[in-house]
């Protein structure tokens, strides 16, 4: 969940904040701290475009642990994704294209049978 209360499923072959958007990864790059993924062509605006989504791990504000920027969300192609610029981590409350990176916090998960 994030700070503004929206909740998300992290897996490594997708990134959906539900209930509306889903994002499929197509590619991991660990040591840059991001991940492209082409949008799901039934999300509400940008279907079957393409994404970078940057991270970064939070230290001394539990309970969130690590946020995320949308740097790119909307590019025509894979490459246009990637070549997008990263964003700046030196400056988490402003470095998301002007905003800050959405803090993310762990929450419990429940199985179908309760």
């Amino acid at each position: 969940m994030d700070d503004y209360e929206n909740s998300f499923t992290v897996t490594s072959e997708r990134f959906e904040q539900h209930p509306r958007a889903r994002y499929h990864i197509v590619e991991w790059n660990v040591t840059e701290s991001f991940f492209i993924a082409q949008n799901d062509s039934t999300n509400p605006t940008d279907g079957g475009k393409w994404t970078r989504v940057d991270w970064m791990p939070f230290t001394g504000m539990e309970p969130y642990r690590w946020g995320f920027c949308l740097t790119a969300y909307r590019s025509p192609t894979r490459e246009g994704a990637r070549a997008t610029p990263s964003a700046d981590r030196t400056r988490p409350r402003t470095g998301c294209n002007g905003y800050p990176f959405s803090r993310m916090k762990r929450t419990e998960t429940k199985s179908e049978d309760g």
